[in-house]
């Protein structure tokens, strides 16, 4: 079958009402180059207020998974210390500029020193963190030496962990994703020291965009309005050619990745 994903397309023939030759949309199109589908899967985009591109990453679901995630489940107040785990990648990146924007001291989490100049340099967060150069749990809690209030969550595993460790009370963490878990479905680790929740009064709440697809005029602009104040930045990694997807889809296993990764057919 063909592989589900989200694209963005222009329609070259149409029969369905409200739909026309020329339009954009986007939606579920899948891998693949042509694709035939019913216009209630679609929602039509405006190519004048932005790029193609920019409806699958920074103002598409990528960044109301963010803006969700972090103002919806993270609850982030001006003053206190938000940690973002792949905060280099996709939805990450986004949530760490969110986070700033809040006021909050932002620490971001990613692999290799040229992601963590990214997250200081672009991202503009406080601290950046490289997990492969030494045990993440020593790294973080010298970073947040007072706890830590909201911990954004795309890995799972040990940082996990480390951050429950750290949670202060009343903290909240917001569950988005665990990359580090899907390579093995069938034994996936939970958190060893989930019992932080209860002795810290702490929040963990997972959610998906399923959630809020009601408010998404509501994220879409606020993303907008941010990216046009030049308070937030999109960054998207494009590989060209379709026949490259299974290399693509690879690098976001081996965090090779800047931004969101996509691929330009």
């Amino acid at each position: 079958e063909v592989m589900r994903a989200f694209g963005v397309g222009e329609v070259i023939e149409s029969g369905a009402d409200g739909v026309a030759k020329g339009d954009w949309l986007t939606g579920f199109i899948g891998v693949q180059s042509e694709a035939v589908l019913p216009a209630q899967a679609l929602r039509k985009i405006d190519t004048r207020l932005a790029s193609p591109r920019d409806y699958l990453s920074g103002l598409g679901m990528t960044g109301y998974t963010a803006y969700f995630g972090l103002l919806d489940v993270g609850q982030p107040k001006a003053g206190e210390t938000v940690v973002i785990s792949a905060a280099a990648g996709a939805v990450g990146s986004i949530a760490a500029q969110i986070a700033r924007i809040r006021g909050c001291r932002v620490i971001g989490i990613a692999g290799g020193e040229r992601k963590q100049k990214f997250i200081l340099d672009e991202l503009k967060a406080h601290v950046a963190l490289d997990y492969k150069a030494s045990p993440i749990a020593e790294q973080l809690a010298a970073a947040a030496p007072d706890g830590i209030d909201v911990y954004f969550d795309n890995v799972g595993g040990e940082t996990l962990d480390a951050a429950l460790g750290l949670i202060n009370r009343n903290g909240r963490i917001a569950v988005c994703g665990g990359i580090s878990q899907y390579g093995d479905m069938d034994n996936v680790r939970g958190p060893s020291n989930y019992l932080q929740l209860v002795a810290q009064s702490a929040s963990m709440r997972g959610f998906t965009m399923r959630d809020y697809m009601g408010r998404i005029p509501e994220a879409f602009q606020a993303l907008a309005q941010w990216r046009s104040s030049g308070d937030i930045l999109f960054r998207e990694h494009i590989v060209k050619g379709i026949e490259r997807f299974p290399e693509a889809l690879g690098m976001l296993f081996a965090g090779a990745n800047e931004g969101k990764l996509l691929i330009e057919v």
